[in-house]
């Protein structure tokens, strides 16, 4: 395995998981505020190990499988203990969203890359315009705190629902991609 600078970031980010569970349940006035600077590096480290990997020509089999498994390890550990912080239907139904569709799509996409077809269902621009909504949305809520006017916890709820919206649509997507090759009417080769 080449250890290179994007591979080293995106370890960094699975090491801050339980720093962030951590951090997210101490009782002081400050671990919202720490628990999501921890989520921000995090999410920061997602953008840049994949720029230094492209910049850098440091791109490897280990990061590719890595990278994405780390970032849908933090999402779905910060909408976890979210949904803990406020049981409420509100949080549990967009989460729940977030997180089956997170495992249904990369269930298919290990199918589908079984079977030489990874392609057609490749990360599209609806699923960067998720992340991005959902990050933001997750980085509100763990704030929780109004920033003067700026009501976070409701507009942090709001992007959670655009996420999960984004999400459903994504999915729809890479099963259409998919659909042809799921139900046999495929030319390609099984």
């Amino acid at each position: 395995m080449n250890w290179n600078v994007p591979n080293t970031l995106t370890l960094i980010r699975i090491i801050l998981i339980p720093v962030f569970v951590i951090v997210f349940y101490v009782p002081h006035g400050w671990s919202n505020l720490l628990s999501t600077a921890i989520f921000g590096l995090a999410a920061l480290t997602d953008w840049l190990d994949g720029y230094l990997a492209r910049r850098l020509k440091q791109s490897s089999v280990f990061g590719a499988f890595l990278d994405p498994v780390a970032d849908k390890l933090m999402v779905a550990v910060a909408l976890v203990v979210l949904v803990q912080d406020n049981p409420t239907v509100l949080f549990t139904i967009p989460a729940a969203i977030i997180i089956g569709r997170e495992i249904a799509i990369s269930a298919l996409r290990e199918w589908m890359s079984e079977i030489g077809e990874r392609t057609r269902v490749a990360v599209s621009i609806i699923g960067k315009i998720k992340t991005t909504a959902q990050m933001v949305a997750i980085l509100l809520l763990l704030y929780k705190i109004p920033l003067g006017g700026f009501p976070t916890h409701e507009i942090g709820l709001f992007l959670l629902y655009i996420a999960a919206i984004l999400t459903l649509w994504s999915m729809v997507v890479y099963i259409r991609a998919a659909w042809p090759i799921l139900t046999g009417n495929s030319t390609s080769n099984q």
